[in-house]
C-alpha cells in the first residue's frame, strides 16, 4: 500500500502532526483501504494541494462553494492510493491550470480536519473527519485560471502576507503558515544540496 508507506515515512513538523499521524495510521490499521473511500462516513483520506508560485510568495486559492471561504484545493482519494496524484488532479480540476507540479514529492502536512454536516448535490452529508494529506504544488501565476462551478465560485492568487486572522479563520491561518514554512524550508534544503 503506497499511501500507508508514504504516511508512515513522513516526519511530523510538530506535536499536532505527530498525534494526527498516529491516529491516522491507527485508523488505517482498523479500517484498511476503506479509509480511501468517502463511503467511510466517520473519517476518510483526502489529499490537498497548496498551490504556490515559483517564488513561494503567492498562493492560489479557490472560493469553496460549501465552506463559503477562500481555501486550498483538494479532494477525496476515492480509492486512489497515490495521494500526490490525487492532489495534482484536484488542483487541475479546481483551478483550470494543467501545468502543476510538486515542489517535492513528499507530504508537506498531515492533519485531521473536521467537516460539518452539509448538503451536496441535494443530499445531506453527515459531519465527519478528513484525514488530510497535503502537498506543496507549484504553478506559474501567468497561467489562465478557470472556475469549476461544481466546486468553487472563484480562483485567485493571494500574497502570503494575507494569511492573517483578519482575512482567514484561525485554523486556516495556522495550517497555511505551516505549509508556507514547509515550502520555504524545502526550497532552502534543495538549494543547500545543489
Amino acid at each position: 500500500m503506497e499511501y500507508i508507506k508514504v504516511i508512515d515515512e513522513y516526519r511530523p513538523q510538530n506535536e499536532q502532526e505527530a498525534q494526527d499521524k498516529k491516529v491516522i495510521l491507527n485508523y488505517i490499521e482498523h479500517f484498511g483501504n476503506n479509509v480511501l473511500l468517502r463511503e467511510n462516513e466517520i473519517a476518510h483520506i483526502t489529499s490537498s494541494g497548496f498551490i504556490m508560485n515559483p517564488t513561494l510568495d503567492k498562493v492560489l486559492l479557490v472560493h469553496h462553494n460549501i465552506r463559503n471561504v477562500w481555501s486550498w484545493t483538494g479532494g477525496h482519494a476515492d480509492g486512489d492510493n497515490d495521494l500526490l496524484h490525487v492532489s495534482i488532479k484536484e488542483a487541475q480540476e479546481e483551478t483550470g491550470i494543467l501545468k502543476i507540479q510538486p515542489l517535492i514529492n513528499q507530504i508537506a502536512s498531515i492533519d485531521i480536519l473536521p467537516v460539518f454536516g452539509h448538503v451536496k448535490k441535494s443530499k445531506y452529508v453527515n459531519a465527519h473527519l478528513h484525514l488530510s494529506i497535503a502537498f506543496i504544488l507549484i504553478a506559474d501565476e501567468n497561467n489562465e485560471v478557470r472556475i469549476c462551478s461544481e466546486e468553487n465560485s472563484g480562483v485567485e492568487w493571494f500574497s502570503i502576507t494575507k494569511f492573517t486572522t483578519e482575512n482567514f479563520d484561525q485554523s486556516d491561518v495556522y495550517l497555511y503558515h505551516k505549509l508556507i514554512s514547509f515550502a520555504h524550508k524545502s526550497r532552502s534544503n534543495a538549494n543547500i544540496l545543489q
